[in-house]
């Protein structure tokens, strides 16, 4: 999470005091709550599962179908299954930048740091340098980004419109092999230094409670070496506002099957007379006395049962069932209108609320990849390797499905209309348009090598052709 302070009490940012990193941590706890629940929906404890099994003695089931799931896997397939493009701006390099990045397999990373944000509503990661090896055995150092769990660590920023990060406080609870706490490591990244504390009771800092002295080790990206992502300016999670709807859905279908239970374990009632030693019940069936024969009221066998109404319940079912993808803006795939014929263009208009969300979430996704980058440069600078990233784009290009006959057919057609650049770039995937008119131009000069070597050989040809005519004429004069 986030924590504004005033700049001048939060005193020496590389070196912060234990009040002001105190306060962060207490913020930090004051949200716990809020990201254990969003995390717990999202691996299916909600609360359905602890409602009261035993009520008057009747079978009571708990159903939890899994929404939150549901909508966060569709999301993040849809932001990060085609892998996020990044091209070098005009007249510049990142060559370095982008090797280091392919090194970190960061395609599964971006996934994994939009599925934080789709569940919290923030996501973390952390700049470092590893220790590897190159081709030649020998060991260097090679920086890496991980991903953070945003219920441990809290970035402080100045209360600034810019929110300028100061430092950012990692918290990490210590557990022996019984899982009894053994205190905590407090880790906190400035724009120069790593401060590691080391607790022995809670994650208050002082003197007294230090197990040893501070670690203080130097980096070198120049920035506090932590980023925060935003999934929107309230930093939601994007079912969180959902969850009423998703408890209320699997209230409604518990019920629907308990009622169905109870149906089975109907109660058996006897009017006018009673199971005595004068009743037939031999064979499973119960006879009731003719009647009269117990008085003027008669007698009768039937089930007490509860009546409901399938198709009342079915309608409200598909209300509520409604009211979340339309709140989450993640369409339901099984529906009718999903079907397989359906065109790519008449597609998008069906995703369109989603398709307006990941544009959201884009423009928050894309700031934080551009402070990754300029971390990258900056560590990659201090080895010798320069280069410059900024005006980078950086294109995250939508999973969904896409008519290719139709774009490129828009394509051809907007030849001498629209700039090539601009036309190549509305093929999905991650390949830049220059790098495609890169390909286009080296297909281009190859075939015509190969017209030109035909036209060659068929020239040589028909010179061949004629001299050995002219051979055989003079041949034929010299005979005469």
């Amino acid at each position: 999470m986030g924590v504004a302070i005033d700049r001048e009490l939060a005193g020496n940012i590389e070196n912060p005091s234990y009040e002001v990193l105190n306060y962060a941590i207490e913020q930090l706890t004051k949200s716990k709550d809020r990201f254990d629940k969003l995390f717990d929906y999202y691996n299916g404890k909600q609360s359905i599962l602890d409602r009261n099994t035993v009520q008057m003695q009747t079978k009571t089931a708990n159903v939890m179908i899994n929404h939150a799931k549901y909508t966060t896997d569709m999301i993040v397939g849809f932001m990060t299954g085609n892998p996020i493009s990044i091209a070098a701006g005009k007249g510049k390099d990142i060559q370095p930048v982008l090797d280091a990045l392919d090194l970190m397999d960061i395609n599964s990373h971006d996934a994994e740091l939009e599925k934080d944000l789709s569940v919290f509503g923030t996501a973390y990661e952390v700049a470092y340098l590893s220790v590897g090896a190159d081709v030649d055995g020998q060991a260097i150092t090679v920086p890496r980004v991980e991903k953070i769990d945003p219920r441990g660590i809290v970035m402080v920023t100045d209360d600034t419109v810019e929110k300028t990060p100061l430092f950012a406080v990692h918290v990490l609870e210590k557990q022996d092999l019984q899982g009894n706490s053994k205190g905590y490591l407090i880790t906190v990244y400035t724009s120069h230094w790593i401060i590691k504390y080391r607790t022995k009771n809670g994650s208050e800092l002082s003197d007294g409670n230090l197990v040893r002295k501070p670690d203080v080790q130097a980096h070198y990206f120049g920035k506090v070496p932590v980023i925060e992502y935003r999934n929107n300016e309230e930093r939601q999670g994007d079912f969180e506002q959902t969850i009423p709807l998703i408890d209320a859905y699997n209230l409604l279908q518990s019920d629907r099957l308990t009622d169905k239970e109870n149906f089975v374990d109907a109660i058996l009632v006897l009017y006018g007379f009673k199971l005595d030693d004068q009743a037939n019940v031999g064979d499973g069936i119960i006879e009731a006395p003719a009647k009269g024969g117990m008085g003027d009221g008669g007698a009768a066998v039937e089930w007490l049962t509860k009546t409901f109404n399938e198709t009342e319940i079915n309608v409200l079912s598909q209300s509520l069932l409604d009211d979340i993808h339309k709140t989450t803006y993640v369409p339901n795939m099984n529906d009718k209108n999903f079907m397989g014929n359906v065109s790519g263009e008449a597609m998008k208009y069906k995703l369109f609320g989603l398709l307006q969300l990941l544009a959201t979430k884009q423009r928050y996704l894309t700031r934080g990849i551009q402070q990754r980058l300029q971390l990258l440069q900056n560590i990659l600078a201090t080895k010798g390797q320069a280069c410059d990233v900024s005006g980078a784009t950086i294109q995250v290009v939508p999973n969904i499905p896409v008519n290719m006959s139709d774009t490129i057919n828009n394509i051809k057609n907007a030849s001498g209309y629209v700039p090539e650049q601009i036309a190549l770039s509305w093929l999905p995937g991650p390949d830049s348009p220059d790098e495609m008119i890169a390909m286009l131009d080296e297909e281009k000069r190859k075939a015509a090598q190969r017209t030109a070597e035909s036209m060659g050989t068929m020239s040589q040809s028909n010179y061949d052709d004629e001299r050995g005519s002219e051979s055989n004429d003079s041949s034929e004069d010299d005979d005469m």
